[in-house]
């Protein structure tokens, strides 16, 4: 399936390369170089090899094979870019991994100096005790890297007041094509002229190009075909072709000469950047307002925009209708449009900053009464503080909420990056409108900059069919005549790349693209960094990710994946983003295993596209490919984070389970799974004499045995058998024993009596059905069986799917809105919500949607009798307590965490805290086997860990799920309790 080109010589560079280099046909390289085959763009081409660099003699390494072998060398440091400019048949360099660390920070002069590899977000969380911050700020700033930002000149939604990264670019070190280490940073006209002269430089090349640049900007004409060609002067965002005019102030006036300041937005084809030092901000007023202004029009959220410009404010940022509707089908954006008042055609978020509450409430309103002066908007909510984040979270996410969208028509970035003077926006979007539907049938949709002029125009266009693709060709081009007749920048901020790098010639006139070409010759004599990018880019419409008019047949499954089209049609979903390359710092749950590794092959994104070769495959798939997805797949602990926290709503969880599932139908069934699958049965059989159970796993020579037997890590404990099951306990001791509150005319919930809670978590369940009846419930477990997350999580998706029709049809007249459903084992109930309408058959669906309506976890359905008023909270403790809480990442990714939190407040002085980890890294049996065992630790110490142990003892740990206690106990040594038993101890 996945067809390997022939080598040049790496082994001759492998025994010098310090870092890690992937290049030969083994099915763990050959999965690296697919990986790294896409970025966030349309394009697609594999590479001869990927490297991941340790250090700055590596990179030389590189470059001098590179040269030698004739090969382009593409830096990547987060892989987001949209135009395609870290795709090409050379060798990746990744520098993500190995090229992350703040070097120096001076707090008083205000600069910071860091690896390439260092992301924006991280950097300013560390910067922020010190009271600065570094600026610019894209969407994807969570995961953006620096050495990224400075290659495309990235801007954000708050570069009308912080600028772009060029302007904060100090100092640059870089290698040159000839080997050489340089720093350039700001020289005088005297520095500059020693320069010229060979004093203080590193190489004669570095003086070549100081003295190429003096003679080629101080000549006149070439100055006025720059100031000609390039955009005017008052669009602030620009980034067609290399910036040369943002060196023409040297040659006109007293200004510094900067290098730096051509390097930044240059795509890494002149040098390859191991350093910078920043230009850094203080921190912004503490006071933040956000105006969400409603309109029935684009063209009065534009003109509203320049009300808002002229009030000063610190961002100005468009939602249209189009991603508006889409956030209510997301589970996570679905809670961030809770400030939208009907269906507006676009919203406007205009922030303020201030020192204090008083004066940033008084510049929202005075800009609203300007609106309303106007007749601009029909609603005007303001949200401060705290609350803008979620507003701004929904903005952020727009584009890759887009490819939610089924069918093969989907948002392309072909058009989106256009900048124009602020004032010329309405009359050109209203252009732009105009021409994509009347010159080429299409709709756009719009979102993002438009205090900067810049407003992201995104059409639907099927990018497999040959139509298609001539669409998105004349789409460009025609917009590249508007834009220049407003004299605009056809790329603002994603760059040029491959997409892009076509029209320069037409944007900035066959002089200054001439004058382009000898810049990249001069620096770059070999075309070593970064072929085909900035100039002589090859044809925009080549080198795609698919073919062209093949129809690719959609994998049969048992998962029902029609939905989302199908489940090659649900990978290719994935935007390549790269909202899934979080860290610890940045938050979240998705995805727990890049967080401790940061390689890219561990994200969400490499998952979904290794999938998406593996399944466009038209031949039968050889063991080399199974194995090269299963490299990939190998560490994804199905989490279920990228379900909730992925804009695009990638199931890894279910495409992994679904492909498991194929390949053991092809190559049989593991040992060692089917026993974690057949969980319920051993402890069936195991309960028969839980004494001896208990004695073989709490004895350590036994139990480190018996581990290595089945293959999970000799030092994980395992979890003890209780000496009767829940079942047995509720049939012996009838139903209410120990009710205190009659409560007749309310039926009480039916509990799902799950595999982990009647085995082995026995306590939990006792003490939530005494704390439900001493509520005044009766509580019963119906006639059910096990859930099937044992065999889901193993891939057995066969069997679950039995287990589901079984459960279904025992429970479809029992389940109602007034029976409901709850559970106490997050992986285990959510079944019914999440996998089971789509593993029964038709004529069960139905019944199972309507389960799955009237199913909750314990703590959410406790919540809602608790806001009905139905919960005496005089029956608990008044002594004061400090609980903190772990949540399961199933329970965060499906549900949510507020109703933890408010069951676990009943108690008057109980005072909860949320931790702020993300998964605990047992994952089911993930933690327990041996391969896994290291990560898994590593997980839990990246933020759980730490807090757990940061706690006294005083202090109540709480976490929902089995796994994520034990998780805790074998990491940290403490106890943590279900919130069922804490709300139960706390009773009077």
């Amino acid at each position: 399936m996945f067809r390997l080109t022939p080598k040049p010589p790496f082994p001759t560079l492998q025994p010098s390369f310090e870092g890690d280099l992937y290049f030969d046909e083994s099915p763990e390289h050959t999965a690296q170089r697919v990986l790294y085959a896409t970025d966030a763009s349309v394009y697609q081409e594999m590479p001869v090899a990927v490297a991941l660099p340790k250090s700055v003699a590596d990179i030389k390494r590189l470059l001098r094979f590179a040269q030698t072998n004739s090969l382009g060398l593409i830096p990547r440091a987060a892989g987001t870019s949209l135009a395609g400019q870290v795709v090409g048949s050379g060798i990746v360099v990744d520098i993500s991994k190995y090229f992350g660390q703040i070097l120096e920070v001076n707090a008083p002069a205000q600069w910071v100096r860091v690896q390439p590899g260092v992301i924006r977000d991280d950097l300013n969380a560390f910067l922020k005790p010190h009271g600065l911050l570094f600026g610019p700020e894209t969407s994807t700033a969570s995961r953006a890297m620096i050495g990224g930002m400075i290659g495309n000149n990235s801007c954000g939604l708050h570069s009308i007041i912080w600028g772009t990264t060029r302007d904060h670019l100090l100092e640059v070190r870089a290698v040159l094509s000839d080997g050489a280490e340089v720093t350039f940073g700001p020289l005088t006209r005297l520095q500059f002229e020693a320069k010229c002269r060979g004093e203080n430089v590193v190489s004669p090349l570095e003086q070549r190009l100081y003295v190429q640049f003096r003679d080629w900007l101080s000549d006149t004409a070439v100055q006025k075909n720059i100031r000609d060609g390039y955009p005017k002067p008052t669009v602030t965002r620009r980034n067609t072709g290399y910036a040369l005019d943002a060196l023409l102030p040297f040659f006109q006036a007293e200004a510094p000469f900067n290098f730096a300041h051509l390097i930044a937005g240059s795509e890494g084809t002149l040098c390859f950047i191991t350093e910078a030092k920043l230009n850094l901000l203080p921190l912004p007023p503490k006071e933040t307002a956000l105006v969400c202004a409603h309109f029935n029009t684009i063209r009065q959220s534009l003109e509203a925009n320049l009300v808002a410009l002229a009030h000063g404010c610190s961002a100005s940022e468009l939602v249209d209708d189009y991603i508006l509707q889409l956030t209510k089908t997301n589970i996570e954006q679905a809670k961030n449009r809770y400030f939208v008042e009907g269906d507006p055609k676009a919203i406007l978020m205009v922030e303020f900053f201030d020192e204090t509450a008083e004066g940033v409430a008084q510049r929202a309103d005075a800009f609203v009464h300007a609106l309303r002066e106007k007749e601009l908007g029909y609603a005007y909510p303001v949200l401060f503080d705290e609350d803008t984040k979620k507003p701004w979270a929904l903005r952020k996410a727009g584009l890759s909420i887009m490819y939610n969208i089924p069918g093969d028509d989907k948002p392309a970035n072909v058009v989106e990056d256009t900048a124009v003077d602020v004032n010329d926006l309405p009359d050109y979007i209203d252009e732009l409108d105009r021409m994509a539907w009347e010159q080429h049938g299409l709709k756009l949709e719009y979102s993002a900059h438009a205090g900067a002029g810049e407003i992201h125009a995104l059409p639907l266009i099927n990018l497999k069919s040959s139509e298609g693709r001539a669409k998105f060709r004349a789409l460009l081009m025609d917009t590249a005549q508007l834009v220049k007749k407003y004299g605009g920048s056809l790329s603002g901020e994603h760059g040029d790349g491959r997409l892009r790098g076509e029209c320069i010639a037409f944007m900035l006139g066959p002089e200054n693209y001439l004058l382009c070409k000898v810049v990249k010759t001069l620096w770059d004599p070999h075309n070593t960094f970064n072929p085909g990018k900035v100039v002589d880019t090859p044809p925009m419409n080549e080198s795609l990710r698919s073919e062209a008019d093949v129809v690719v047949p959609q994998p049969k499954t048992i998962f029902d994946f029609s939905r989302d089209g199908g489940l090659l049609e649900l990978a290719e979903k994935c935007s390549g983003s790269g909202d899934c390359r979080k860290t610890e710092i940045s938050g979240g749950t998705m995805c727990p295993s890049y967080m401790a590794t940061r390689r890219e092959r561990d994200t969400t994104r490499a998952r979904a596209n290794i999938l998406r070769h593996f399944y466009t495959n038209q031949e039968k798939p050889a063991y080399r490919d199974y194995e090269a997805v299963n490299e990939v797949l190998d560490l994804c602990l199905s989490c279920k984070g990228c379900k909730a926290e992925c804009p695009s709503s990638v199931d890894m969880t279910r495409m992994k389970a679904e492909f498991i599932q194929q390949q053991y139908a092809e190559r049989g069934v593991p040992i060692r799974s089917r026993l974690v699958g057949n969980f319920t049965r051993l402890m069936s059989l195991a309960s028969l004499a839980p004494w001896a159970y208990n004695a073989m796993y709490n004895t350590p020579a036994i139990r480190r045995m018996a581990n290595r037997a089945v293959g999970f890590h000799p030092e994980r404990t395992m979890p003890e058998l209780a000496r009767t099951t829940l079942r047995h306990w509720a049939k012996g001791r009838g139903q209410g024993a120990n009710k205190v509150v009659p409560r007749p005319s309310a039926p009480g919930p039916l509990l799902f009596c799950d595999e982990f809670t009647n085995y082995n978590d026995v306590e939990v369940g006792q003490k939530a059905i005494q704390l439900l009846e001493r509520l005044g419930y009766s509580v019963r477990i119906p006639e059910h069986v096990e859930s099937g997350r044992t065999y889901l999580s193993k891939g057995l998706v066969e069997d679950a799917r039995k287990i589901a029709i079984r459960n279904v049809t025992l429970l479809k007249d029992l389940v109602t809105d007034e029976t409901p459903l709850i559970g106490l084992e997050p992986s285990a109930i959510l079944t019914f919500r999440d996998e089971y309408p789509d593993l029964v058959p038709t004529e069960l669906k139905a019944d199972a949607q309507r389960i799955a309506r009237n199913t909750f976890l314990f703590e959410e359905w406790l919540a809602s009798e608790a806001d009905a008023g139905r919960i005496d909270r005089s029956l608990f403790t008044t002594e004061a307590r400090q609980v903190k809480v772990h949540g399961h990442c199933h329970q965060k990714a499906l549900s949510s965490m507020v109703p933890v939190k408010k069951v676990l407040s009943l108690p008057k002085n109980y005072s909860v805290q949320l931790i702020p980890s993300g998964c605990c890294g047992m994952a089911g049996s993930f933690g327990y086997e041996a391969e896994h065992y290291d990560l898994s630790m590593q997980i839990g110490e990246l933020v759980l860990f730490p807090a757990v142990r940061n706690t006294t003892e005083s202090v109540i740990i709480s976490a929902a799920g089995t796994s994520c206690r034990h998780q805790i106990k074998d990491g940290t040594g403490r106890k943590a309790q279900h919130p069922a038993e804490i709300l139960f101890d706390a009773l009077k």
